[in-house]
């Protein structure tokens, strides 16, 4: 009977001592997450709340909660800038962004299917090419393509920002679709074949709908690096009534000697909850595409 109560006693104890320590680990494990959020949190709290601090408080009131809260910051913002309305700039953020990744999307996937199933005379050396221009650094072609585009005469239109995207022109995303498209059995082309299909119909009818999880991740990619662009307007566009939000926020802080920080920190606000919004939408997307489309060795 003494053997079996210790028997008893000690199956009960060992359970408990393990469920102690899974709760402790879980503990540390949570204050530690916790900790992570909040470092990664605190731009964005605080952005949302200086939107609401006159710009005399940002030079006096280095904290998080403004002092003298106040809605002007929107009422400005509302009223636009150098004559332009915010809406303008908002609709030539979404024209830009749109066009963008519907090229981006269209040309790259065509030029991956070539690669991958096309057999032409100098594949490999196109192929190289197109991989080096991953090491070849964007400014170096800035001052050519400027010179190039202003001798026709098109600065200050959106043809320079968004040529390349019609002309397959971002290497990785090549690369990323063509490696899903090798992922495929190539009997699937055979028997299209076979039915009398030629290279347009099996990738607008076959490969396309296969690939959708690769192309939606490009297109996410595309989307908000596109909105978020602030060089390629910076260098291009020169009349106000062109510019998409990235360079309206700049005018906040060149307008005048002294910057409206209250102004830009709420236009700043108003032109994050879109791509936040989507980034929070389209993020499984985003690592399924990855997954999908990810080097199998």
């Amino acid at each position: 009977m003494t053997l079996t109560t210790q028997a008893v006693v000690t199956g009960v104890a060992k359970p408990q001592r393990r469920i102690k320590r899974n709760t402790w680990k879980t503990v540390i494990w949570l204050v530690a997450m916790i900790v992570i959020a909040a470092i990664i949190l605190y731009p964005l709290v605080w952005l949302t709340l200086a939107t609401l601090k006159p710009s005399s408080e940002f030079g006096t009131n280095p904290g998080l909660i403004p002092e003298n809260p106040t809605w002007q910051n929107f009422v400005k913002v509302s009223q636009g800038i150098a004559g332009v309305p915010m809406w303008r700039f908002f609709w030539n953020t979404i024209v830009l962004s749109v066009i963008a990744t519907a090229a981006t999307v269209v040309s790259h996937a065509l030029a991956a299917y070539a690669f991958a199933r096309i057999t032409f005379k100098g594949s490999k050396i196109l192929f190289t090419c197109m991989i080096a221009t991953l090491l070849l650094p964007f400014h170096v072609v800035i001052i050519p393509q400027y010179i190039i585009f202003n001798n026709l005469n098109l600065v200050d239109t959106y043809v320079p920002i968004l040529i390349g995207k019609f002309l397959a022109t971002e290497a990785f995303f090549v690369f990323l679709i063509m490696q899903f498209i090798r992922s495929i059995p190539r009997e699937i082309d055979e028997a299209a074949r076979i039915d009398g299909a030629g290279h347009a119909r099996i990738f607008f009818s076959i490969m396309m709908p296969l690939i959708v999880p690769t192309l939606t991740t490009v297109a996410i990619f595309t989307f908000l690096g596109q909105w978020n662009d602030f060089f390629g307007p910076l260098l291009y566009l020169t009349s106000p009534e062109n510019y998409p939000l990235s360079m309206a926020l700049k005018m906040y802080n060149d307008q005048t000697s002294v910057s409206d920080y209250g102004a830009t920190t709420a236009a700043s606000f108003i032109a994050l909850v879109p791509v936040l919004l989507f980034f929070v939408i389209f993020q499984r997307f985003i690592i399924t595409g990855m997954a999908a489309g990810a080097v199998k060795g």
